[in-house]
């Protein structure tokens, strides 16, 4: 597809969903992935095993994202880690993926899952761009995994998507403060997928798959690898122009 051979990236959340898809399609692409876990350990092991078996280098490490009191010895880990990975201890590919959703109406949302959604979404997401920053390569690739509802609206939504906006917003300013450096900052914005996430949930709500069918115009719900490609083919050479965006892969929902 693109070629990553030598580069070594970080993809948060991805011990499943598709943060899992993300790691093993850089993997592929011949990138070295270390993968971050809350409390899947088992699931992120197979992660890890599956990418050493393609060639490459991985390792799993355990993190908590709610907020930044894991931070400072997380990135210290990071760094750590890195050293092990390639001889300029360096970062060349960072994917914000860790996030949270929690659904409610307004006018019925809690301050607690307001506060966890945007602790997890956005301010983790931020001070560990932050705090990687020296070093994260010139000429790196930063992606921020953001949301189609950040377009289009689902009443229960209404935080998550907020706190996509934000990071949205984020990304922007970082594309423009970074550009000097070369290092480029886009948002990957999804549709609908099917993961092994939510795939027992669309397999129960036979009539939730019908209606996102039906608004969409490519006529299918997402999967994880069509959002993995999208996000290889920005952190390769070809991707290299692009910088500040925010690109929707939602196969053409509520056109």
């Amino acid at each position: 597809m693109f070629s990553l051979h030598g580069k070594t990236a970080l993809v948060t959340g991805s011990s499943r969903g598709l943060g899992r898809e993300t790691a093993l399609t850089l993997a592929k692409q011949g990138s070295n992935v270390i993968i971050c876990y809350r409390s899947e350990e088992t699931e992120a092991q197979k992660v890890v095993d599956e990418i050493q078996h393609l060639g490459v280098k991985s390792r799993a490490l355990r993190v908590d994202l709610n907020g930044t009191h894991d931070l400072p010895s997380f990135i210290l880990e990071v760094k750590a880690v890195l050293k092990e990975m390639n001889d300029t201890g360096t970062l060349d590919i960072l994917v914000n993926n860790a996030g949270i959703e929690r659904k409610a109406m307004f006018g019925q949302f809690s301050e607690e899952d307001y506060d966890q959604i945007f602790d997890t979404n956005v301010k983790s997401a931020f001070f560990l761009t932050q705090g990687l920053l020296d070093v994260l390569v010139d000429g790196g690739r930063i992606i921020m995994i953001g949301s189609g509802l950040t377009r289009f609206s689902l009443d229960p939504y209404i935080v998550y998507a907020a706190s996509k906006a934000a990071l949205t917003s984020f990304a922007t300013y970082m594309a423009k403060t970074l550009g000097p450096r070369k290092i480029t900052v886009n948002t990957v914005a999804p549709g609908a997928l099917e993961t092994d996430l939510t795939k027992e949930f669309y397999e129960s709500n036979p009539q939730i798959v019908d209606m996102i069918k039906a608004n969409c115009a490519l006529s299918r719900i997402g999967l994880s690898q069509d959002i993995g490609g999208v996000i290889a083919f920005l952190c390769a050479d070809a991707g290299g122009w692009i910088t500040g965006q925010r690109i929707e892969v939602s196969g053409g929902m509520s056109l």
